[in-house]
């Protein structure tokens, strides 16, 4: 069998390889999964019966409108309306089967074989995986200082191949949330430099306050440099059903449905109406989990802020910690292994999301109780330096 070598090089799935270890798994105390930030509770009761209804439906297993359903793209559009300054309208949403595909459909729409991306460092593994199957050239903006990356950053790294710049934010893996004076800055690098921003939103309704994330739209010609990306994966705890959002200027959105078409058609009917259903009638239900993971990170952050076995706690936010380990030059990998073999703690390795290993662990809090968060401290304090042989 011959297989490129584009595929070939590249590494597999961290969260898969996190799984792999589970056999490694002492099993003599329940396993802290802290390794896939997915929402482990289920979906709310209005969801889930608009779900089950839509199955029953004559026309539930068929495809939509490749742009998304109607009321879908006028709900969230309203929503986005009402929650940042400026205006998104239904034209401007394209509906995805997750903020994954939408990621890869705008790529590769916007670049091609050798152009380049910059991504600030730590990156989302999936957007460097992507830019590296299709021929884009990832370029790693690593910050001078702490977590922000600034446009003088940026600059330097600039080349006549750039054509678009991702923040995410809240970040993934480190839920450091950017500030909206610094987004609006690399809006306007991108405007300068004729360029694409884009904001992969993911986490947006986890930064813990309703101020707006950014200013974004409310600049009249936003889409023109300018796109944002959504997931309700979270924030309506239904990622098996992959329903995300390209948000931005109808052009880029047609020519990405050509891509969309190719791949997946569109998105899952069953999945949008189930966004529709929690875009409408689930909006308390929404901030009751949004407070509800805000109260674990509390918690979270006061078991780590002793500095349990040396770990420390860099960041936090949405559902990540982005810890460092305190073993010095032992590579994160056997960092990782020895957490799950010895302590029953899963985990994955900070260097899935930078070009090198930093020795960081992405700790994703939200799916453990207050009380599991205190046994994490506790077993924490129990890692001793690895012995040699």
């Amino acid at each position: 069998m011959r297989l490129t070598n584009r595929t070939l090089d590249q590494i597999h799935s961290p969260i898969g390889a996190a799984f792999a270890l589970l056999p490694l798994a002492s099993g003599t105390r329940p396993l802290l999964d802290m390794s896939q930030a997915a929402p482990s509770y289920p979906t709310a009761p209005v969801i889930a019966d608009r779900i089950a209804a839509t199955a029953h439906e004559p026309d539930g297993g068929r495809y939509c409108p490749q742009e998304g359903l109607p009321e879908l793209r006028e709900a969230f559009a309203a929503e986005l309306t009402h929650e940042y300054p400026g205006t998104v309208g239904p034209e401007n949403v394209l509906i995805t089967a997750g903020c994954n595909q939408a990621f890869c459909l705008v790529a590769s729409t916007i670049a091609e074989a050798g152009d380049e991306i910059i991504l600030p460092s730590p990156f989302y593994f999936n957007h460097d995986m992507w830019l590296r199957l299709d021929g884009i050239n990832p370029v790693h903006l690593e910050p001078a200082t702490g977590l922000e990356p600034t446009v003088a950053e940026a600059e330097a790294l600039h080349t006549e191949r750039t054509r678009a710049i991702v923040l995410v934010t809240p970040g993934n893996p480190t839920g450091y949330i950017m500030a909206p004076e610094t987004i609006a800055d690399f809006a306007a690098f991108a405007a300068r430099n004729d360029l694409l921003l884009i904001v992969d939103e993911t986490y947006r309704s986890f930064r813990g306050t309703e101020a707006p994330a950014h200013k974004l739209y409310a600049n009249e010609s936003w889409a023109d440099h300018v796109v944002t990306l959504h997931s309700f994966s979270k924030d309506l705890a239904i990622p098996g059903y992959r329903v995300g959002a390209v948000v931005g200027h109808p052009d880029l959105l047609v020519e990405t449905m050509k891509l969309l078409d190719c791949v997946a058609i569109c998105a899952p009917r069953i999945g949008q109406e189930a966004v529709i259903a929690g875009l409408r009638d689930a909006k308390e239900w929404r901030a009751e989990q949004v407070g509800r993971i805000g109260a674990t990170q509390k918690v979270f952050e006061s078991v780590m802020a002793s500095e349990p076995g040396g770990f420390v706690l860099e960041a936090s936010g949405a559902y990540f910690g982005w810890v460092r380990h305190p073993f010095g030059d032992e590579p994160t990998s056997s960092v990782i292994r020895r957490l799950i073999a010895d302590h029953d703690i899963l985990t994955i390795p900070g260097d899935a999301f930078t070009p090198t290993d930093q020795g960081f662990l992405r700790m994703s809090f939200a799916n453990l109780s207050p009380e599991q968060l205190h046994d994490l401290g506790q077993r924490l304090e129990t890692v001793k330096p690895l012995t040699s042989s």
